[in-house]
């Protein structure tokens, strides 16, 4: 469980395949606080690290096919950086929202605006998969907890502050980058809620 507060960013460092899956060898100055079978936020994406190089800066995480099929993991390149999140420590303050770390889908980046200080990013999403957005609603995008602005059927927009333009990956969006989503885990049961209502009254 996460917040959808970044600590860190990480620099991938190696990528090594092996059969379906990828082996991911990341750099950042938090992996010698870190432990094998931590689960950490990449992304948006929760994986659990398998090795520590903690005299490196560097741990390893194994993406599973599944998981390069439902996310963005699998256009990550040597020096790519990635948003980090360490799991949340229960009875803290959650400042952002209840982030699972099951990324929901990938969206792409059709627009970025500069509005006199801040940033005004606009993605693009498949509908099909039946997930929504909602105007002033939550919404996780490569694992940053974010406020939707502006909400239409398969698209929305968020809006950035420098502060987290700065600690975060989104400096590095452009038109056409892929991210991962997550959206609002309460509006998915009311969602999921509402077809069962609907199929039970044949509507």
């Amino acid at each position: 469980m996460f917040t959808g507060i970044v600590e860190r960013m990480a620099r991938v460092a190696s990528i090594e395949r092996d059969q379906s899956n990828i082996h991911f060898t990341l750099e950042t100055e938090i992996a010698k606080e870190l432990k094998v079978d931590q689960s950490m936020s990449h992304d948006g994406a929760c994986l659990t690290v398998v090795k520590v190089m903690p005299e490196q800066n560097r741990y390893v995480v194994t993406a599973i096919d599944e998981t390069l099929q439902k996310t963005n993991l699998g256009t990550w390149e040597v020096g790519t950086e990635v948003n980090l999140e360490r799991s949340m420590v229960m009875g803290e303050r959650l400042d952002g929202h209840i982030v699972q770390g099951h990324v929901d889908q990938t969206a792409i980046c059709t627009k970025v605006e500069e509005t006199e200080g801040s940033w005004k990013f606009t993605f693009k999403y498949d509908p099909g998969e039946g997930n929504i957005t909602v105007e002033k609603g939550s919404i996780s995008v490569n694992g940053v907890s974010l406020t939707v602005v502006d909400s239409e059927k398969d698209h929305f927009s968020v809006a950035i502050i420098p502060y987290t333009y700065q600690v975060t990956n989104f400096k590095h969006f452009r038109e056409g980058t892929m991210v991962n989503i997550e959206f609002d885990v309460f509006g998915k049961y009311v969602a999921k809620l509402l077809e069962q209502y609907m199929e039970a009254r044949g509507m």
